[in-house]
């Protein structure tokens, strides 16, 4: 028993040295000296943030029309050849109103089977089919929009469909310029005034972005309820203002 217990620790003895010449061969040693790594987490960090804003209020100087026709017949033929008519008509008074052609663009076309419920057979019975064709017309003279409304409405009789109108500015690269002006203007008062109570001299800016908005057209419900060979006043129109906002987000530097 005695002599199997010299040689178990024999075995572990070998084992020993082995896994030391191992690790001596280029195996990693681990040592509990400090790591000289440094890692920077400063960067965009440093410094005072602060966001600015700007806003400017300008008139629209076009307007955004939605219109169409909505015809239904008994056939799809008879209803697309009726909606087809009727569309010729309100593209000419579109011109003759002088909107170009460049402007009217079409956004919807549907041909839609209208069915209802037949109790006596008890299931959903085909009465029709309804076509539907709808355009953008883009009205730059803001004096004769409610002249086009009008026009639009006369022209394609009962079966017009006006769903909305809206307003918008064709270029507003001028009113960016002016509400980032004041959006910068913003954002260093901002900085100004965390510098000076934290005790501490503003720097120049480090980082800079900005981020425009200029509003979609909101568009507003337009309601004709005329009667035929009545005498019509011209629709009143306002467009109103809309507003054009601009932010941006700075860092400053800090000088001490």
């Amino acid at each position: 028993m005695h002599k199997k217990w010299l040689i178990l620790v024999g075995l572990v003895s070998v084992l020993a040295v082995v896994g030391l010449a191992g690790c001596s061969q280029g195996t990693p040693v681990f040592s509990a000296t400090p790591s000289t790594l440094e890692v920077n987490l400063g960067g965009q960090q440093e410094g005072i943030w602060v966001s600015g804003s700007g806003k400017v209020s300008v008139v629209p100087d076009i307007a955004l029309l939605r219109l169409g026709i909505e015809a239904q017949e008994a056939s799809v033929a008879e209803a697309q050849s009726r909606a087809a008519q009727a569309m010729e008509a309100v593209m000419a008074a579109l011109k003759d109103n002088g909107v170009a052609e460049k402007d009217i663009q079409t956004n919807y076309f549907n041909i839609h089977q209208v069915t209802r419920w037949d109790e006596g057979k008890g299931r959903e019975v085909v009465i029709g089919y309804r076509v539907t064709n709808m355009v953008t017309a883009k009205i730059r003279e803001m004096d004769k929009v409610g002249a086009v409304i009008d026009a639009v409405a006369s022209a394609g009789g009962d079966l017009t469909r006006i769903d909305s109108i809206g307003f918008s500015v064709e270029d507003p690269s001028a009113y960016h310029e002016e509400a980032r002006q004041k959006a910068m203007a913003d954002a260093r008062a901002k900085a100004e005034q965390l510098a000076e109570l934290a005790g501490v001299t503003l720097g120049k800016p480090t980082y800079i972005s900005e981020s425009a908005y200029t509003p979609f057209p909101v568009y507003r419900q337009v309601f004709l309820e005329k009667m035929a060979g009545a005498p019509m006043m011209e629709t009143p129109i306002s467009p109103g203002e809309m507003e054009i906002s601009l932010n941006v987000q700075v860092t400053y530097a800090i000088l001490d």
